[in-house]
Protein backbone atom coordinates (compact mmCIF):
# COMPACT_ATOMS: atom_id res chain seq x y z
CA UNK A 1 0.00 0.00 0.00
CA UNK A 2 1.07 3.40 -0.67
CA UNK A 3 2.21 5.50 2.24
CA UNK A 4 1.40 9.08 2.22
CA UNK A 5 4.17 11.29 3.03
CA UNK A 6 2.48 14.21 4.22
CA UNK A 7 -1.05 12.46 5.78
CA UNK A 8 -4.01 15.16 5.55
CA UNK A 9 -6.98 15.53 8.14
CA UNK A 10 -10.17 16.36 7.04
CA UNK A 11 -12.78 19.10 8.13
CA UNK A 12 -16.93 19.27 7.05
CA UNK A 13 -17.89 22.85 6.32
CA UNK A 14 -21.49 24.37 5.82
CA UNK A 15 -21.45 25.44 2.41
CA UNK A 16 -24.82 26.37 0.60
CA UNK A 17 -26.72 23.75 2.25
CA UNK A 18 -24.15 21.11 1.83
CA UNK A 19 -21.64 19.84 4.52
CA UNK A 20 -18.42 19.96 2.16
CA UNK A 21 -15.24 17.81 2.78
CA UNK A 22 -12.41 19.37 2.67
CA UNK A 23 -8.68 17.79 3.25
CA UNK A 24 -6.20 19.95 4.61
CA UNK A 25 -2.23 18.91 4.49
CA UNK A 26 0.58 21.65 6.63
CA UNK A 27 -0.10 24.98 8.57
CA UNK A 28 -2.34 27.15 9.09
CA UNK A 29 -4.26 29.77 7.06
CA UNK A 30 -2.32 32.13 9.07
CA UNK A 31 0.78 31.28 7.55
CA UNK A 32 2.54 34.65 5.41
CA UNK A 33 2.80 32.26 2.26
CA UNK A 34 -0.71 32.24 0.54
CA UNK A 35 -3.17 29.41 0.81
CA UNK A 36 -2.84 26.63 -1.99
CA UNK A 37 -6.37 25.11 -3.25
CA UNK A 38 -6.44 22.09 -5.05
CA UNK A 39 -9.76 21.23 -7.24
CA UNK A 40 -10.42 17.71 -9.00
CA UNK A 41 -12.07 16.48 -12.13
CA UNK A 42 -15.00 15.01 -13.03
CA UNK A 43 -15.71 11.49 -11.30
CA UNK A 44 -12.82 12.31 -8.94
CA UNK A 45 -12.20 13.11 -5.59
CA UNK A 46 -9.39 15.79 -3.85
CA UNK A 47 -7.32 12.43 -2.50
CA UNK A 48 -6.30 12.28 -6.07
CA UNK A 49 -3.91 14.94 -5.17
CA UNK A 50 -2.29 13.36 -2.57
CA UNK A 51 1.00 11.75 -4.53
CA UNK A 52 1.37 15.33 -6.21
CA UNK A 53 1.46 16.98 -2.40
CA UNK A 54 4.08 13.80 -1.59
CA UNK A 55 6.27 15.39 -4.37
CA UNK A 56 6.56 18.98 -3.40
CA UNK A 57 9.94 19.77 -1.83
CA UNK A 58 9.70 20.40 1.89
CA UNK A 59 11.13 24.24 1.21
CA UNK A 60 8.00 24.23 -0.81
CA UNK A 61 5.45 22.87 1.81
CA UNK A 62 6.90 24.24 4.82
CA UNK A 63 4.01 26.36 6.06
CA UNK A 64 2.63 26.42 3.40
CA UNK A 65 -1.37 25.39 3.55
CA UNK A 66 -2.92 22.90 0.80
CA UNK A 67 -6.67 22.85 0.61
CA UNK A 68 -8.90 20.22 -1.41
CA UNK A 69 -12.40 20.08 -1.17
CA UNK A 70 -14.43 17.24 -2.90
CA UNK A 71 -16.69 18.83 -5.16
CA UNK A 72 -20.58 19.04 -4.71
CA UNK A 73 -21.99 14.84 -6.13
CA UNK A 74 -18.31 13.66 -5.42
CA UNK A 75 -16.11 12.08 -2.71
CA UNK A 76 -18.09 12.67 0.97
CA UNK A 77 -19.64 15.85 0.00
CA UNK A 78 -22.57 13.77 -0.92
CA UNK A 79 -26.50 14.81 0.71
CA UNK A 80 -26.88 12.48 3.14
CA UNK A 81 -30.58 11.80 2.95
CA UNK A 82 -32.42 10.97 -0.25
CA UNK A 83 -34.71 13.76 -0.21
CA UNK A 84 -32.01 15.88 -1.10
CA UNK A 85 -30.21 13.89 -4.08
CA UNK A 86 -30.11 16.09 -7.00
CA UNK A 87 -31.24 14.99 -9.81
CA UNK A 88 -28.56 16.72 -12.22
CA UNK A 89 -25.84 18.91 -11.45
CA UNK A 90 -25.47 22.75 -12.93
CA UNK A 91 -21.91 24.01 -13.73
CA UNK A 92 -22.01 27.31 -12.70
CA UNK A 93 -22.91 25.36 -9.17
CA UNK A 94 -18.84 24.68 -8.77
CA UNK A 95 -18.30 28.45 -9.27
CA UNK A 96 -20.26 29.56 -6.37
CA UNK A 97 -19.11 26.58 -4.15
CA UNK A 98 -15.70 27.88 -4.67
CA UNK A 99 -16.48 31.62 -4.09
CA UNK A 100 -18.17 30.17 -0.57
CA UNK A 101 -15.48 27.96 0.34
CA UNK A 102 -12.35 31.39 -0.51
CA UNK A 103 -14.56 33.04 1.55
CA UNK A 104 -14.97 30.41 4.66
CA UNK A 105 -10.93 29.51 4.30
CA UNK A 106 -8.85 32.92 2.69
CA UNK A 107 -11.52 36.05 3.46
CA UNK A 108 -9.49 38.57 1.88
CA UNK A 109 -6.79 36.95 0.69
CA UNK A 110 -5.32 36.18 -2.95
CA UNK A 111 -4.81 32.02 -3.48
CA UNK A 112 -2.81 30.17 -5.41
CA UNK A 113 -5.12 27.81 -7.43
CA UNK A 114 -4.68 24.16 -9.30
CA UNK A 115 -7.30 22.90 -11.43
CA UNK A 116 -7.42 19.52 -12.95
CA UNK A 117 -9.38 18.39 -16.02
CA UNK A 118 -13.22 19.79 -14.72
CA UNK A 119 -11.76 21.40 -12.20
CA UNK A 120 -9.51 23.37 -14.46
CA UNK A 121 -12.62 24.42 -16.54
CA UNK A 122 -13.89 25.54 -13.38
CA UNK A 123 -10.51 27.76 -11.66
CA UNK A 124 -10.17 29.14 -15.03
CA UNK A 125 -13.77 30.43 -14.98
CA UNK A 126 -13.44 31.32 -11.50
CA UNK A 127 -10.14 33.57 -12.56
CA UNK A 128 -12.04 35.15 -14.98
CA UNK A 129 -15.05 36.00 -12.40
CA UNK A 130 -13.00 36.98 -9.37
CA UNK A 131 -9.53 38.10 -10.64
CA UNK A 132 -8.60 39.64 -7.49
CA UNK A 133 -9.09 36.46 -5.48
CA UNK A 134 -6.64 34.21 -7.62
CA UNK A 135 -2.86 35.27 -7.13
CA UNK A 136 -1.93 32.44 -9.78
CA UNK A 137 -3.23 29.40 -11.45
CA UNK A 138 -2.33 26.20 -13.04
CA UNK A 139 -4.75 24.59 -15.30
CA UNK A 140 -4.12 20.81 -15.75
CA UNK A 141 -5.80 19.92 -18.65
CA UNK A 142 -8.74 21.74 -17.95
CA UNK A 143 -9.31 21.96 -22.00
CA UNK A 144 -12.90 23.31 -21.74
CA UNK A 145 -15.15 21.61 -24.38
CA UNK A 146 -16.27 21.84 -27.99
CA UNK A 147 -17.61 24.83 -29.04
CA UNK A 148 -21.46 24.40 -29.45
CA UNK A 149 -23.92 26.15 -31.89
CA UNK A 150 -27.66 27.86 -31.33
CA UNK A 151 -29.09 25.06 -33.34
CA UNK A 152 -27.71 22.17 -31.27
CA UNK A 153 -30.29 22.97 -28.23
CA UNK A 154 -33.51 21.53 -28.90
CA UNK A 155 -31.75 18.15 -29.30
CA UNK A 156 -29.75 19.32 -26.22
CA UNK A 157 -32.68 19.87 -24.03
CA UNK A 158 -34.47 16.58 -25.08
CA UNK A 159 -31.32 14.55 -24.29
CA UNK A 160 -31.15 16.22 -20.76
CA UNK A 161 -35.03 15.00 -20.30
CA UNK A 162 -34.73 11.50 -21.55
CA UNK A 163 -31.43 11.14 -19.45
CA UNK A 164 -33.30 12.41 -16.22
CA UNK A 165 -35.53 9.94 -16.97
CA UNK A 166 -33.13 7.27 -17.55
CA UNK A 167 -31.55 7.93 -13.85
CA UNK A 168 -34.91 7.48 -12.06
CA UNK A 169 -35.11 4.13 -13.85
CA UNK A 170 -31.87 3.17 -12.83
CA UNK A 171 -30.12 2.60 -15.80
CA UNK A 172 -27.38 5.14 -14.88
CA UNK A 173 -26.27 3.69 -11.63
CA UNK A 174 -22.65 3.23 -11.13
CA UNK A 175 -20.80 -0.19 -11.07
CA UNK A 176 -20.45 -1.88 -7.69
CA UNK A 177 -17.25 -4.13 -6.81
CA UNK A 178 -16.96 -7.11 -4.46
CA UNK A 179 -13.94 -5.59 -2.68
CA UNK A 180 -11.38 -2.86 -2.51
CA UNK A 181 -9.03 -4.78 -4.92
CA UNK A 182 -12.07 -4.84 -7.85
CA UNK A 183 -11.89 -1.27 -7.67
CA UNK A 184 -7.79 -0.42 -7.53
CA UNK A 185 -8.22 -2.78 -10.80
CA UNK A 186 -10.39 -0.52 -12.52
CA UNK A 187 -8.04 2.56 -11.81
CA UNK A 188 -5.31 0.24 -13.24
CA UNK A 189 -7.22 -0.78 -16.26
CA UNK A 190 -8.30 2.99 -16.72
CA UNK A 191 -4.88 4.21 -16.71
CA UNK A 192 -2.21 1.34 -17.00
CA UNK A 193 0.49 3.76 -15.70
CA UNK A 194 -0.78 3.42 -12.15
CA UNK A 195 1.03 1.42 -10.40
CA UNK A 196 -0.57 -1.31 -7.69
CA UNK A 197 0.42 0.24 -4.63
CA UNK A 198 -0.96 3.93 -5.88
CA UNK A 199 -4.29 2.37 -7.60
CA UNK A 200 -4.99 0.21 -4.11
CA UNK A 201 -4.80 3.21 -1.83
CA UNK A 202 -6.62 5.60 -4.57
CA UNK A 203 -9.22 2.63 -4.56
CA UNK A 204 -10.28 3.40 -0.52
CA UNK A 205 -10.38 6.85 -1.00
CA UNK A 206 -12.01 6.64 -4.23
CA UNK A 207 -14.78 4.29 -3.06
CA UNK A 208 -16.46 2.77 -0.06
CA UNK A 209 -18.71 -0.06 0.92
CA UNK A 210 -22.34 -0.29 1.06
CA UNK A 211 -24.50 -1.46 4.11
CA UNK A 212 -24.11 -5.09 1.65
CA UNK A 213 -20.89 -4.80 1.58
CA UNK A 214 -20.54 -3.80 -2.23
CA UNK A 215 -17.68 -0.68 -2.73
CA UNK A 216 -19.49 1.61 -4.72
CA UNK A 217 -17.86 5.12 -6.02
CA UNK A 218 -17.77 8.16 -4.39
CA UNK A 219 -19.48 9.77 -7.01
CA UNK A 220 -23.07 10.65 -8.06
CA UNK A 221 -24.98 9.06 -10.78
CA UNK A 222 -26.67 12.43 -11.73
CA UNK A 223 -22.98 13.63 -12.84
CA UNK A 224 -23.79 11.78 -16.13
CA UNK A 225 -26.66 13.48 -17.03
CA UNK A 226 -25.82 15.41 -19.73
CA UNK A 227 -25.96 19.24 -18.90
CA UNK A 228 -29.62 20.65 -20.43
CA UNK A 229 -26.44 24.29 -21.43
CA UNK A 230 -24.88 24.10 -24.50
CA UNK A 231 -20.87 25.31 -24.13
CA UNK A 232 -21.02 29.04 -25.43
CA UNK A 233 -17.18 29.33 -26.26
CA UNK A 234 -17.77 32.67 -26.85
CA UNK A 235 -19.07 33.65 -22.90
CA UNK A 236 -15.70 31.52 -22.11
CA UNK A 237 -13.54 33.61 -24.22
CA UNK A 238 -14.88 36.80 -23.00
CA UNK A 239 -14.44 35.32 -19.20
CA UNK A 240 -10.74 34.08 -20.24
CA UNK A 241 -9.62 38.04 -21.17
CA UNK A 242 -10.43 38.60 -17.55
CA UNK A 243 -7.97 36.87 -16.06
CA UNK A 244 -5.74 38.91 -14.51
CA UNK A 245 -3.24 35.88 -12.64
CA UNK A 246 -0.47 34.54 -14.37
CA UNK A 247 -1.76 30.85 -15.85
CA UNK A 248 0.43 27.55 -16.60
CA UNK A 249 -1.83 25.59 -18.50
CA UNK A 250 0.09 22.18 -18.34
CA UNK A 251 -0.38 19.12 -20.69
CA UNK A 252 0.25 15.39 -20.73
CA UNK A 253 2.62 14.59 -23.46
CA UNK A 254 -0.61 11.49 -24.46
CA UNK A 255 -3.21 13.31 -26.31
CA UNK A 256 -6.25 13.30 -24.76
CA UNK A 257 -7.88 15.92 -26.99
CA UNK A 258 -7.75 13.25 -29.22
CA UNK A 259 -8.96 10.13 -27.47
CA UNK A 260 -12.30 11.95 -26.14
CA UNK A 261 -13.39 14.47 -29.35
CA UNK A 262 -12.34 12.23 -32.27
CA UNK A 263 -11.49 15.22 -34.61
CA UNK A 264 -14.54 17.75 -32.56
CA UNK A 265 -11.74 19.54 -30.72
CA UNK A 266 -8.29 19.64 -31.03
CA UNK A 267 -5.39 20.81 -28.77
CA UNK A 268 -4.10 23.17 -31.23
CA UNK A 269 -7.79 25.01 -31.03
CA UNK A 270 -7.28 24.89 -27.26
CA UNK A 271 -4.00 26.82 -27.58
CA UNK A 272 -6.33 29.55 -29.48
CA UNK A 273 -8.61 30.08 -26.66
CA UNK A 274 -5.59 30.07 -24.26
CA UNK A 275 -4.20 33.21 -26.39
CA UNK A 276 -7.00 35.12 -24.92
CA UNK A 277 -5.87 35.20 -21.64
CA UNK A 278 -3.55 37.88 -20.81
CA UNK A 279 -0.43 35.63 -18.93
CA UNK A 280 -0.49 32.04 -19.64
CA UNK A 281 2.12 29.68 -20.40
CA UNK A 282 2.19 26.07 -21.15
CA UNK A 283 4.17 23.18 -20.04
CA UNK A 284 3.76 19.36 -21.10
CA UNK A 285 4.63 16.83 -18.72
CA UNK A 286 6.46 13.79 -20.62
CA UNK A 287 5.42 9.94 -20.32
CA UNK A 288 2.00 11.43 -18.49
CA UNK A 289 -1.79 10.66 -19.53
CA UNK A 290 -5.21 12.44 -18.39
CA UNK A 291 -4.34 11.80 -14.96
CA UNK A 292 -1.17 13.54 -14.53
CA UNK A 293 -1.04 14.17 -11.17
CA UNK A 294 -0.70 10.21 -10.72
CA UNK A 295 1.54 9.14 -13.59
CA UNK A 296 4.43 11.96 -12.60
CA UNK A 297 3.61 13.72 -9.63
CA UNK A 298 7.10 14.79 -9.39
CA UNK A 299 7.12 16.41 -12.43
CA UNK A 300 4.31 17.89 -12.07
CA UNK A 301 5.32 18.82 -8.36
CA UNK A 302 8.41 20.46 -9.95
CA UNK A 303 6.73 22.52 -12.38
CA UNK A 304 4.02 24.09 -9.89
CA UNK A 305 6.85 25.40 -7.50
CA UNK A 306 8.91 26.35 -9.94
CA UNK A 307 5.71 28.59 -10.81
CA UNK A 308 4.38 29.49 -7.86
CA UNK A 309 7.38 30.40 -6.08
Amino acid sequence: MYKEKRPFRSEFVPIRGLDYHVQIWNGSIDSALPPLLLVHGWMDVAASYQFMVDAFSDAFAAGRTIIAPDWRGFGKTIPGHAANQPDHYWFADYLADLDFLLDHYAPGLAIDLVGHSMGGNVAMLYAGVRPARIRKLVNLEGFGMPASQPSQAPTRYAKWMDELKSLQRGELALKAYDDVEGVARRLMKTNPRLTPDKAHWLASHWARPDAAGKWRILGDAAHKITSAQLYRLDEVLEVYRCISAPVLAIEASDDSMGLWWAGKYSLPEYHERLKQVPNAQIAVISDAGHMLHHDQPEQLAALIEGFLI
